[in-house]
């Protein structure tokens, strides 16, 4: 098919970018409202960082005054909310629960979605995706799952994402004698690898996992998951509607971080790796220093040693790269990653579905929906983004977006914090020495069925 090569549309408009200022909301006072001078008004939500927030100022760049023009009946209003992920999260439910404060679309983390649907806070959108050809042909088909309820009704569209992976120093590789670019097939390279970089390189500590409980969802996401879904094996069993506290899979995740850490002592020192800021030491300090040579860690840290970067790095990519991580024996796919990222949903109390869905379709196309990914440094859920002039042009991007098709979800349902901080605590005690991976297994199991009830587990 004939590459279609646009520009990016934050071309034009980032002249502007840094006169305009966003005044952000905790509320939502247009949410609901009918017709402003004979005009249809949509109201979008989203999470805001302050008035420097960049989705704000692409919303403000020209954005919406394209699409007003060519919608002259509809007007577009945007409702930031200024607060934290979690402070946002239940500020949205507390909106979508009434058609007088409810926005008529709402940026959701693809986290909380299945929750957010199961509650009926969401519209279904099963019709409008299926008269839409974009979502047939032009979205990664595996990130279609981070919107899909437990319903099997697709209820957002997905808007940015992220992917995780090895970052890696090409020079310390190189030196330790290993193939550069590094393309590990097995867990077993993987260790091999960080052995062989402590024999020939002493001072530099081979690989980087998130493994202190300070760090929070990076422990379960970064490092537990993307070793349990690179097995036969998950956490959640979609069938049974249970947690799968006991599995081959998990204690062989547990065993690699025994492993790393306890046993060919490759890991970086506990003082670093308990530490709540652990993996900017890694990126602001060891890497750039030249003192650490792999790291398991998302595809936005490499953002980190940009020219605008908080640890600059020159010539990065030549001296630095970003590898998939495998499946435990190479089996297919042959790597693995986790994936987050945002939707856009319709919430059910909307007043304007109809509308909102027309402005939706036009914000997700491919020269609206690259340009806000290419402005946030986030990855595109669209594969056509690829051919947008400017996207993969950016350091990494190609290497990171192409792990999409491989992407795997966290359990979205509103026990997973629970497992998830579980979790968190077994795999720092594993990692610290105070537990075995057997035990871990077993304090997993007891921990969760006491907490969610037995009825709630199963064992595989």
């Amino acid at each position: 098919m004939k590459t279609n090569k646009l520009k990016v549309t934050m071309t034009a408009a980032m002249a502007s970018l840094l006169l305009l200022t966003t005044a952000c909301s905790s509320g939502n006072s247009n949410a609901g409202s009918g017709n402003a001078g004979g005009k249809e008004e949509v109201t979008i939500t989203f999470r805001s960082s302050g008035s420097e927030d960049t989705l704000a100022k692409y919303f403000k760049s020209g954005l919406i005054e394209k699409f007003e023009t060519a919608n002259p009946d509809i007007k577009i209003n945007i409702a930031p909310v200024l607060a934290s992920e979690g402070d946002y999260t239940s500020k949205i439910v507390l909106q979508m629960k009434s058609p007088d404060t409810a926005p008529d679309i709402v940026a959701e983390d693809t986290s909380i979605i299945k929750s957010d649907a199961a509650a009926g806070y969401l519209e279904p959108l099963d019709t409008q995706v299926a008269g839409w050809s974009d979502w047939k042909d032009k979205f990664i088909e595996n990130l279609k799952e981070g919107v899909t309820g437990e319903d099997g009704k697709v209820y957002g569209v997905p808007a940015t994402s992220d992917t995780r992976g090895i970052w890696y120093n090409k020079e310390l590789l190189a030196q330790a004698g290993l193939p550069v670019p590094f393309k590990p097939a097995t867990w077993d390279e993987v260790l091999e690898a960080a052995r062989t970089i402590k024999d020939k390189l002493p001072g530099v500590t081979p690989l980087n996992m998130i493994v202190g409980k300070s760090s929070g969802e990076g422990v379960t996401m970064q490092t537990l998951e993307m070793l349990l879904y690179g097995t036969n094996d998950t956490l959640y069993n979609d069938q049974t509607k249970k947690w799968v506290v006991n599995s081959p899979g998990l204690l062989d995740s547990f065993k690699f971080i025994n492993q790393v850490f306890n046993v060919d002592k490759t890991g970086p020192t506990m003082q670093v790796a308990l530490n709540g800021q652990a993996g900017s030491i890694a990126f602001q300090q060891l890497f750039p220093q030249g003192k650490l040579a792999m790291a398991v860690d998302g595809s936005w840290a490499g953002s980190t040693w940009f020219e605008n970067g908080a640890a600059p790095i020159a010539n990065v990519a030549e001296k630095m790269g970003f590898a998939p991580f495998p499946t435990q024996n190479g089996q297919a796919p042959g790597a693995i990653t986790m994936s987050g990222g945002w939707a856009w949903s319709i919430p059910a109390q909307s007043q304007h579905k109809e509308a909102a869905w027309k402005f939706l379709e036009f914000l997700m196309n491919q020269e609206n929906a690259t340009g806000r990914v290419v402005a946030e440094g986030n990855l595109s859920p669209r594969n056509d983004s690829v051919d947008v002039a400017g996207y993969t042009d950016r350091t990494f991007t190609a290497e990171a977006q192409a792990l999409l098709e491989v992407a795997k979800f966290r359990p979205a349902n509103d026990q997973y914090a629970t497992v998830s901080a579980q979790l968190q605590s077994i795999v720092e005690s594993i990692a610290s020495g105070k537990l075995t991976p057997e035990d871990g297994v077993k304090q997993l199991k007891d921990n969760v069925a006491r907490s969610l009830g037995e009825d709630k587990v199963e064992v595989k």
